[in-house]
């Protein structure tokens, strides 16, 4: 290894003479180059060199010839001051740099022939520098990854934007959609790049005086059209003197006819791919949107043809899907949001198509999902995002049409859980609070009984009553409300009932006797759960609760009463760790010791778990004695060998 890195080292020393004698670099630089590049080559040589090692060498060899590059301006400056403006020759130093930087490339690349990444950075390397190696890397990379859309893309974007050849950028194009045909950006790029090529000989014919306008559509320059228009005079043609009486319309025609020609070629190519993308991928919808958007924007010979033909496969294909539906409707709207000054009537007419359609869509694919495009279709025409109230005087009309296809929703058994409390909050954003009430407690029923946001929602509704209502704060009325979260919390799931036992104990939190009442619900519910909450520790959250509430004694006795159910979670014990901890840190010894018999109880269960036995640790670093912590240390090795999971940042041994 050695050997090959001193060769390679002594081949370096034509072009470090050249830096010197050119007085670019000092001999004391020099000699620290020498030994940056000895470190290199020593990396790259070992038995299995790190990416990062050639990265780190290229990185370092292209700031030397950053650096090389305006120190030559520097010296060429001086040069042409005392000399006049003779031109510097170039020697061997101007190429080196650059054919090094290459060679580590190349290295890089055959070791990891894998990463496409480290490909592309290595042609973007040879395309800034333009050292003539672009196209054996081309096929090179092509060769290795044939299956990745991206290298075919790349390789003719190349070939048509820099190297001008189109011919041989067609020919990558059709050759990497034979070896990825599902790909759906090759089948786009190759449509955008032969809708390019031929807007540009359109472009070359209009340049001549053979032709007028282009493929793009440029519907934002009607004023420009208008005013030219109408200033005729202002402008000369450079064909007046050769027109000669009829001979001048003759022209004409045949330059339109030429313009004919192009959209009619521009037709048929969309038309061909659009006919293979289809074929190759049938139910591909992102694909057809595409196509169809490049369409839009093109100016084409019977364009409305295709866009109907390409509108009514999508219907055919994608007909139950509610994605499409929403596409489709939201197609109705897309012209008229580029148009700032659209009137009332315009727009309402608009939304009117849209809502046919989702209607049409509501009888196609009748789901919960469609449902819930519509309504927030609607609910968007009512409170629009920007805050300004369009259509005020209609929207009433609107109000109407939501409140219906909720009601429709409900009616065909596809009212979802989100889709039912949106339903209740719109009644609330109404102002219907009475309503919004009663239709609340009628989706709690059925399959949503076992909706927590449901059942979340009606109890926030009945306490809001409650609380706005002094004649209505009664005993009763706490027993309705007591009664309704009591069979809330038994049909909700206990990791999907956070909210509601915070928000029941939260409001229940000066009545005593219902506090109690729901304490014991949580003992039994914890301990239905065989003891280990899932989702959220009810057992903790309760004992945080009564800490706040009736102090430190009264929370003792609660966590006790979780401990005795069988398996209690590791978060409870932690939770009761931390209460007993804070207190011995302020010198309570007894809270101390309840805090060793906590811990060992969690070991007991939990013996496995290393950041519980650094934890007890931890503690018995700060609190306890050297004994305990060695103690804990010992018993933590015996276990499970802990002792390099003991030794964290924030401990030492």
């Amino acid at each position: 290894m050695a050997d090959t890195v001193q060769y390679r080292l002594e081949r370096m020393v034509e072009e470090l003479d050249d830096l010197e004698r050119r007085g670019l670099f000092s001999r004391r630089e020099i000699a620290e180059i020498v030994k940056q590049r000895r470190k290199f080559e020593y990396r790259l040589k070992r038995p299995s060199p790190l990416k990062q090692d050639y990265l780190a060498y290229i990185d370092y060899e292209t700031q030397l010839d950053t650096l090389r590059r305006l120190r030559k301006k520097s010296v060429s400056r001086d040069i042409d001051k005392k000399k006049g403006n003779k031109r510097v020759k170039l020697s061997v130093s101007d190429f080196a740099g650059v054919s090094r930087i290459v060679e580590i490339y190349r290295l890089a690349v055959l070791r990891y022939k894998g990463d496409v990444d480290l490909w592309l950075r290595y042609l973007e390397f040879c395309r800034e520098r333009s050292n003539g190696r672009m196209k054996k890397v081309l096929a090179q990379l092509i060769r290795f990854h044939p299956k990745v859309p991206g290298v075919w893309i790349y390789a003719a974007a190349w070939e048509f934007d820099h190297n001008l050849n189109v011919a041989a950028a067609r020919a990558l194009m059709q050759s990497g959609l034979r070896v990825c045909p599902t790909s759906e950006d090759l089948w786009v790029e190759y449509l955008r790049m032969e809708l390019t090529y031929l807007n540009k000989l359109k472009a070359r014919k209009v340049a001549l005086g053979e032709g007028k306008g282009s493929l793009v559509r440029e519907d934002g320059d009607a004023g420009e059209k208008e005013w030219r228009d109408d200033n005729k005079d202002l402008f000369v043609s450079l064909d007046e003197e050769r027109k000669n009486g009829d001979g001048s319309n003759t022209d004409n025609e045949e330059s339109e006819d030429k313009v004919d020609i192009f959209k009619e070629q521009g037709l048929n190519i969309l038309q061909a791919v659009y006919s293979g993308a289809v074929e190759a991928l049938p139910l591909n919808f992102s694909l057809r949107e595409r196509l169809l958007e490049i369409l839009e924007a093109t100016d084409l010979a019977h364009s409305e043809d295709l866009r109907e033909q390409i509108l009514s496969d999508m219907k055919r294909d994608f007909s139950k899907d509610p994605k499409y539906w929403e596409w489709l409707a939201r197609l109705e709207l897309r012209n008229s949001k580029s148009d700032e000054g659209i009137s009332d009537d315009v727009m309402l007419k608009l939304l009117q198509k849209a809502v046919k359609v989702y209607e049409e869509a509501l009888e196609v694919v009748p789901c919960s999902v469609m449902f819930e495009l519509y309504t927030k279709f609607l609910m968007d025409v009512v409170v629009p995002k920007d805050g300004n109230a369009q259509l005020c005087d209609c929207t009433e009309d609107w109000i109407s049409r939501l409140l219906t296809a909720y009601e429709k929703a409900e009616l065909v058994g596809c009212m979802s859980e989100d889709l039912a409390c949106k339903y209740a909050s719109l009644y609330l954003q109404l102002g219907r609070f009475d309503e919004a009430r009663k239709l609340a407690g009628e989706l709690c029923r059925g399959d949503r009984s076992y909706s927590s946001q449901l059942w979340l929602l009606r109890a926030s509704m009945e306490i809001r009553h409650f609380t706005r209502d002094v004649l209505s704060q009664t005993n009763a009325s706490l027993d309705s409300i007591f009664f309704l979260v009591r069979d809330a919390l038994s049909k909700v799931s206990l990791s999907k009932s956070e909210e509601l036992w915070l928000m029941a104990l939260k409001f229940f939190a000066l009545e005593k006797d219902y506090c109690d009442k729901l304490v014991d619900m949580s003992i039994t519910a914890v301990a239905k759960g065989g003891g280990s909450d899932c989702g959220f520790s009810l057992s903790s959250a309760v004992v945080n609760f009564i800490l706040h509430k009736d102090g430190i004694q009264d929370a003792r006795k609660i966590y006790e009463r979780f401990l005795a159910l069988p398996h209690p979670d590791l978060s409870l014990y932690r939770k009761c760790i931390e209460l007993e901890q804070n207190l011995a840190s302020l010198g309570d010894k007894q809270c101390l010791v309840n805090a060793r018999k906590l811990y060992e109880s969690a070991l007991s269960t939990y013996d496995q778990d290393s950041s519980l036995w650094r934890d007890y640790y931890s503690m018995e670093i700060k609190l306890g004695t050297s004994e305990t912590a060695n103690a804990v240390h010992w018993r933590a090795r015996k276990t499970h060998n802990a002792a390099a999971l003991i030794a964290s940042p924030d401990v030492v041994l």
